[in-house]
């Protein structure tokens, strides 16, 4: 695991020449961007984990585009290039703001079918039975390109933004140390999923990092998109071939669930934070959990402890456990069970859970791990409007089908419902499922500071936990705060076991040092994926930006 994912940070990526189409997967060259960078503007800034994307992004901005059409250009092309962590079939969802610091948020998740099957144990995890949301990702998309168009006074063009994203998946591009390796953890599974070895197997065998992937049904698809527009997705002629495939391989979503399908446009939440605010998206999103954390630990005096040493840890590890009782006690659709959110983020809710903190002993864990694979990308313009996305299939590989001919991977993102009536997220008829994604946002003197987000599902509120102290607590730059080692209490892929795993250049004193207060440690590599890939843009008083993405990831930050 940790070869393949140095590899990814010391050899990626990528040119973005043209590519000739062809069937077969030839090597490329390529030059390395340097993740080391800390990207520097004045003018404006975007990051993605992927260069392509990234470079995608920047281009709208170098033609006077604004974020919004920044970030949708981002989003749909890592649909193309980073198809194990989203795609059109998933979800979405953005912190929109204004210089000044006027904010909406978009909650892109799709509902449950009106006719979900019988279920009996529980909802699939893979498979046409986990395929039972609809995707709000370009509705998502569309409603924000409506209103940059309305309020922003957005130029660029719809079908623009589709350029680039058609041209990767019509001339292929190179397959990153990311997609290799989620696709090779899978090996054992790829029987059971003939679409992916169809499209992301040419000749039937796994790619190596540097092969070149063409998709020409997914390149039709955004063809159609970029001519009819978003809600083709949903409504046209794009959406018949998408429903005839989800019926085709079993999926119980029909022509109405994608016509309902809507993102909603939301107030965001807000917690105060050493002197600013800290907003995020509403339920069924976990961002109030991500708010609940930061609450928690504004009570503390951060500062007075050294930044990386135990109690930092200890403080971040200890209002994480808090808050995920909250969370799983509580959030699910609003539209379907009473979520208490202003208790949650109460003074007194928060005052009792910072009380009930033993600085020298852990609080006995665990609670269920909940898994889930996504993207983070940011945009800031020349006119200081900024954006902050996350995108998702939920699982890498999302459920393994594909609709039809149209090379669209659909989610599992229904996967995280249950069946026990007692849930909060228990499945019914048109209902939002829980989402872990929760992109953010701080503003200082009501004004735009930092945009941040980062993949990992049960991981998110944790990872940016430790971002956000390093930023705001300890002024670290991004590429600082995004390198320096992070934890992941709970379950992961490779640790059945409900510990506090660590990135082991937290050092060894550090590691003893918890141990001694209850924590159940488990090394991880330094540089570790479990760690999450996130994303950060700051915004300083004199306008300067600068920006990261992970060093852990295949991405990077550019300025304008």
């Amino acid at each position: 695991m940790s070869s393949l994912f140095h590899l990814s940070r010391r050899d990626l990526l990528l040119g973005s020449a043209a590519l000739a189409a062809t069937t077969s997967m030839p090597k490329f060259g390529w030059a390395a961007p340097d993740p080391s960078a800390l990207a520097r503007s004045t003018k404006g800034m975007v990051t993605s984990p992927h260069d392509l994307a990234t470079r995608a992004g920047l281009e709208v901005l170098q033609k006077g585009g604004n974020a919004i059409e920044a970030v949708i250009a981002i989003g749909a092309t890592l649909s193309v290039t980073y198809p194990h962590f989203c795609g059109l079939g998933g979800d979405a969802f953005m912190v929109i703001s204004d210089r000044k610091g006027n904010v909406r948020t978009l909650s892109g998740v799709g509902q449950a079918a009106a006719n979900p099957p019988n279920y009996t144990d529980s909802v699939p995890i893979r498979g046409p039975g986990s395929a039972l949301t609809a995707a709000a990702a370009v509705d998502t998309w569309d409603q924000a390109f409506d209103f940059s168009r309305k309020s922003w006074g957005g130029k660029q063009s719809w079908a623009s933004l589709f350029q680039r994203p058609i041209e990767y998946a019509r001339n292929g591009f190179p397959v990153t140390p990311s997609q290799r390796f989620w696709q090779s953890f899978e090996e054992k599974h790829l029987k059971d999923w003939p679409d992916v070895r169809r499209i992301y197997m040419a000749d039937g065998r796994m790619p190596e990092v540097g092969d070149k992937l063409v998709q020409p049904e997914l390149a039709n698809s955004l063809e159609m998109l970029a001519a009819n527009g978003g809600r083709d997705f949903y409504e046209g002629k794009l959406a018949e071939r998408i429903v005839a495939g989800l019926k085709a391989m079993g999926s119980p979503l029909t022509a109405d669930d994608l016509a309902r399908c809507r993102a909603r446009d939301e107030a965001p939440l807000r917690v105060k934070y050493r002197g600013g605010e800290l907003l995020g998206l509403r339920p069924p999103t976990q961002g109030i959990t991500t708010l609940e954390i930061m609450g928690i630990l504004d009570r503390f005096d951060l500062a007075k402890y050294p930044e990386g040493g135990v109690d930092h840890y200890h403080l971040m590890v200890e209002a994480v456990k808090r808050a995920f009782i909250d969370r799983n006690r509580y959030i699910a659709d609003p539209e379907f069970v009473d979520v208490p959110v202003n208790f949650l983020l109460s003074k007194e809710n928060l005052d009792a859970h910072a009380k009930s903190i033993d600085l020298a002993k852990a609080m006995e864990w665990p609670h269920v791990f909940k898994k889930a694979d996504t993207v983070y990308m940011a945009a800031v313009d020349s006119s200081g409007n900024c954006v902050s996305m996350l995108q998702t299939v939920y699982y890498d590989w999302g459920s393994g089908m594909v609709a039809g001919d149209t090379g669209i991977l659909w989610h599992n993102r229904g996967a995280s419902f249950r069946l026990d009536p007692k849930s909060p997220n228990c499945l019914a008829p048109g209902k939002r499922p829980f989402h872990t994604l929760n992109p953010g946002m701080y503003l200082k003197d009501g004004k735009p500071r930092v945009l941040y987000g980062t993949q990992g599902a049960d991981g998110q509120p944790q990872t940016l936990a430790a971002i956000l102290t390093r930023m705001i607590d300890y002024d670290q730059d991004p590429l600082t705060a995004l390198t320096k080692p992070r934890f992941l209490l709970g379950k992961t892929f490779s640790d059945t076991r409900d510990s506090l795993k660590l990135e082991q250049d937290a050092g060894e004193e550090v590691f003893k040092q918890l141990a001694a207060r209850g924590h159940e440690m488990s090394p991880i590599p330094a540089q570790s994926p479990l760690a999450g890939h996130p994303g950060a843009i700051r915004i300083a008083e004199d306008g300067t930006i600068t920006g990261a993405h992970d060093p852990r990831s295949d991405g990077r930050a550019l300025g304008l």
